[in-house]
């Protein structure tokens, strides 16, 4: 929070307005689904309703943040607390969180002394650089993850639907103690691993098929996310060579991470791998993502994004290939960036298993 205060000062803002509920969890730990954060710069106010008139005074102990029950709607209460305050006062807010419709109910409750302003992902910026505790937080999900695979390949078979191997994976994550999910797992096989974000269907894996498995669990509020993709039966010469160019490009990405890189560069680096065995036009998404709190954060290891990397961010490095028709290859880690080198944090293994 008084890492928050400063960037609130050096965005000339007096006081912002958090809505987007992981960013509240970060801040002050309540974790409920109804929430608006007012910070000033020496007070805050946890905004939520009667649910949660027990769950957050509990959760946000200790943090001084003050919790009123809304009577009149969130954002209604928050604008009524800030017309209340004297003088005109500059508020950062967060555009891409909140709709039209409800910025318009919050100015008007604000009224005109209330000047609105871009927070810039302040708090988004913040929840990049990992400390000590989240690294080891993500390093358990990402253990447990690489376990459920390490599970899974025993189960992959011809015969056996997607979505049964999808429910296995989510099974398995609970049992080793995850809350969920990070994401809708993908088990995609045949044609249909040729797509990206395919959903798992009642399809069973055929006989000499590629069956990409996207994976990854929350662990005490932490994603990991994690592809591996495997072959059923013996494969091609052809296929061989695709599985070894994305595993070289992803090696090269990894090669390219430190604090202080460009994020371009990283996805640069995978992107010459492919291009070098003919396979650049059948990568058709960025190298990887930022990864904590949420299964996507900044920063967006991207064609061209000049963000530079900094020590504590964790990103996955997830290149792939996507051939119309027959299939897809990914292969996805977690990396975490450290100040003297990086940590990857996914240890399932990358051999190109025949099953």
């Amino acid at each position: 929070m008084e890492r928050l205060r400063i960037r609130i000062l050096g965005l000339r803002g007096d006081a912002i307005l958090v809505t987007h509920l992981p960013n509240i969890a970060y801040l002050c730990g309540f974790t409920g689904s109804s929430g608006v954060l007012l910070v000033g710069p020496d007070t805050a106010t946890l905004f939520t309703d009667g649910r949660y008139a027990i769950q957050a005074p509990e959760e946000v102990a200790g943090t001084r943040v003050r919790v009123r029950i809304a009577k009149r709607g969130l954002l209604s209460e928050a604008g009524a607390a800030l017309r209340a305050s004297r003088g005109r006062q500059r508020v950062l807010f967060p555009p891409s969180k909140i709709s039209v419709g409800q910025f318009q109910q919050l100015r008007a409750a604000a009224g005109a002394r209330v000047l609105w302003s871009s927070d810039k992902n302040a708090v988004e910026e913040l929840r990049a650089v990992k400390d000590a505790r989240e690294l080891e937080e993500m390093r358990q999900a990402a253990r447990l993850i690489s376990e459920v695979f390490d599970d899974l390949t025993g189960l992959v078979q011809a015969g056996i639907a997607e979505n049964e191997i999808a429910a296995e994976a989510e099974y398995r994550m609970r049992r080793k103690g995850a809350a969920g999910p990070s994401f809708e797992s993908i088990v995609a096989a045949g044609p249909r691993s040729a797509l990206p974000h395919a959903r798992p269907t009642a399809r069973p894996i055929g006989k000499n098929e590629l069956v990409v498995l996207d994976l990854g669990a929350i662990l005490r509020g932490y994603c990991s996310d994690m592809t591996r993709t495997v072959f059923v039966g013996r494969a091609p010469r052809k296929v061989r060579g695709w599985y070894h160019a994305v595993l070289e490009a992803q090696l090269a990405a990894i090669d390219a991470l430190a604090a202080g890189v460009k994020a371009g560069d990283v996805d640069a680096a995978a992107r010459r791998a492919l291009r070098r065995h003919g396979l650049a036009r059948a990568f058709t998404h960025s190298t990887g993502h930022g990864l904590g709190l949420e299964v996507h954060e900044i920063p967006r290891l991207a064609r061209g994004d000049q963000a530079q990397l900094a020590a504590g961010n964790v990103v996955t490095i997830e290149p792939g290939v996507y051939i119309e028709g027959v299939g897809g290859i990914r292969i996805e880690d977690d990396v975490a960036i450290g100040e003297r080198g990086i940590e990857i944090l996914t240890r399932a293994t990358k051999e190109f298993l025949e099953l």
